[in-house]
């Protein structure tokens, strides 16, 4: 058994499912909660998941990441809309040659984790997860799960495959998590954006779920269009993203279970969207290399106007 700990921060439908299924095989985890914290204190977690149910009637929760315990891996799962707050909450909590598990999605994230932690090693990682909050401390895997690990180096510069690397998959697998990993994570975080950014970005703009997009020939090819747009800015960045891949991706679309994307379920409760992460940073990438995506800038600008109207609604809220 592993003696490996975990901090998790962001214990939502992502950090919630993994976190909970490595409690369930045996390590020691602790999870950071912010409105779900009361509940879970007192009755745990649930998780209703295609790979079979399970509660986990007792877990670690800290509402303060200051009495968190020091851990080996601090498994970052909240919202990158949050990660102005990752400068007070990561130095108290992972250990001096730790590591930082980045499970978010977008591109450059890791370059800010780095100016903020030295010392630790800073893992990516990318899931190809379909699950959902739906209530106080229960969630619900609908489908997939595997995440792709790779090793951040200054710049991005393959690095192989590290011992940190294959740890921390040991873990995952003895969890019942599939993992696949990687010698370049630049070109993982591009593969992971051929998803997300024509799902994440059409179920909002069109409000519309996965099946919705795929069942119409107009929205299905402009989701293929995107995709290969966002190919366009991978070369840009030197990775070349086969076709067959993009044609993967939209195959399993096509068999995914019906799903509101991450980004739809935060705009329809009207919470900052990871515009960004997903669509603002791969831009300006591009574009330092001198490459316009025309189609995907199309859509960012859509998402900062549809955004700003949440941020604007908030502040006469408040």
């Amino acid at each position: 058994m592993s003696e490996r700990s975990y901090a998790i921060l962001g214990t939502g439908a992502l950090g919630g499912f993994y976190g909970a299924k490595l409690q369930k095989a045996g390590l020691d985890v602790h999870f950071l909660l912010r409105s779900d914290y009361k509940y879970v204190s007192q009755s745990g977690l649930v998780i209703e998941s295609k790979d079979g149910d399970f509660t986990l009637p007792q877990v670690h929760a800290y509402h303060d990441v200051e009495k968190m315990p020091q851990c080996d891996v601090v498994m970052v799962a909240l919202k990158t809309t949050q990660n102005h707050l990752l400068a007070q909450m990561l130095p108290p909590v992972v250990k001096d040659n730790g590591v930082v598990l980045i499970l978010q999605n977008g591109l450059a994230v890791e370059e800010e984790v780095a100016k903020i932690v030295g010392n630790v090693s800073i893992i990516g990682g990318l899931c190809f997860l379909c699950s959902n909050k739906v209530a106080a401390g229960h969630i619900r895997h609908l489908d997939y799960g595997q995440i792709t690990l790779g090793e951040y180096t200054a710049s991005y510069q393959p690095c192989g495959i590290t011992d940190k690397m294959r740890q921390i998959a040991d873990d995952f697998i003895n969890a019942g998590i599939s993992i696949e990993l990687t010698e370049d994570l630049l070109l993982g975080r591009w593969k992971k954006l051929v998803w997300n950014i024509p799902y994440n970005g059409l179920s909002v703009i069109l409000n519309a779920r996965t099946d919705e997009l795929m069942a119409y020939k107009h929205t299905r090819n402009l989701a293929e269009q995107l995709m290969y747009e966002v190919a366009d800015g991978a070369k840009s960045c030197d990775r070349i993203i086969p076709d067959s891949f993009i044609q993967m991706m939209l195959d399993y679309t096509v068999k995914m279970k019906p799903y509101r994307t991450s980004m739809k379920i935060d705009y329809d409760a009207r919470r900052p969207l990871e515009v960004e992460a997903i669509f603002g940073n791969p831009l300006r990438k591009a574009q330092a290399a001198g490459v316009n995506l025309s189609q995907i800038s199309c859509i960012y600008q859509q998402l900062k106007f549809l955004d700003e109207k949440i941020r604007v609604g908030d502040q006469e809220n408040a």
